[in-house]
């Protein structure tokens, strides 16, 4: 990881779904702050997440990977392969993310073994991983009602670097819409609570949007790390900005001709 990586800012993130190597590597040199691949929900697997760590460039924002389970055996792998950090599912309680960290550090402070891939680049070798990191290296994910219950307790665990909450899952465990859960802003809602135990704790707050405008609320609401939308959908955001410049670019043209060409593209 180098410091050009930490110039991105880190609310813009991307949650890639598709496990195409070549797509999220253009992702990571866009000016996005973070990229999240995920191995859980998306198409990630073993080799896809392999080869599109390795193709990384040396300016390349951050990689984090969403393991399918709290496994150290997963973790391993993928730290091993070169992504900068985990992102851990289901973390429930105090001893789920002392499982996470022990998975995600070599020792003294966790258990991971020593073993990078060959071709790979990875982010941390052993003694540098024994604190907290400006790139989340160990993030748990907080998205039921234990977790929830159990939100300060996890964010005091040593060697956790982020609590990333999943907002659809939590808001289903929860009995709320989605909405619901992002538009609740008081002392005793979910998402404050959860950053204000990021902040006691003096780790990152990340949570997943999918979209702008929920990525603004939950910037708002102080979260630092925000899956603002997912690569899948940048394709459809990208056609709609293109189509509005192609208008623009009609509306300016003295021609009829032009003007016509721009109406086409309506």
């Amino acid at each position: 990881m180098t410091d050009q990586a930490l110039l991105h800012d880190p609310l813009l993130g991307a949650w890639a779904t598709l496990g195409e190597p070549r797509l999220t590597n253009e992702l990571t040199t866009s000016g996005l702050g973070w990229v999240g691949l995920d191995a859980q929900h998306g198409h990630f697997d073993d080799r896809s997440l392999r080869d599109t760590l390795c193709r990384r460039s040396i300016d390349a924002a951050p990689m984090l990977v969403r393991v399918a389970i709290n496994d150290a055996a997963l973790i391993g792998r993928a730290l091993d392969a070169g992504a900068d950090g985990v992102i851990v599912p289901l973390v429930d309680s105090e001893d789920d993310a002392a499982a996470a960290v022990t998975a995600s550090h070599y020792p003294p402070l966790g258990g991971r073994s020593w073993g990078p891939l060959h071709g790979s680049r990875p982010a941390y070798a052993p003694g540098a991983d024994a604190g907290n990191h400006a790139v989340p290296l160990c993030a748990v994910m907080i998205e039921t009602a234990a977790g929830l219950d159990a939100v300060e307790a996890i964010t005091a665990v040593p060697g956790v670097d982020m609590v990333f909450v999943g907002p659809f899952d939590l808001s289903l465990a929860l009995g709320l819409q989605v909405d619901g859960l992002l538009a609740s802003t008081g002392d005793d809602a979910p998402l404050p609570r959860i950053v204000r135990a990021c902040r006691a704790a003096g780790i990152v707050a990340g949570a997943y949007a999918g979209t702008p405008e929920r990525a603004a609320l939950l910037a708002a609401a102080g979260f630092d790390w925000i899956a603002s939308t997912t690569d899948a959908a940048l394709l459809s955001l990208g056609v709609g900005a293109l189509r509005q410049r192609l208008r623009q670019a009609g509306s300016d043209q003295p021609t009829q001709d032009a003007r016509n060409a721009g109406k086409a593209f309506s």
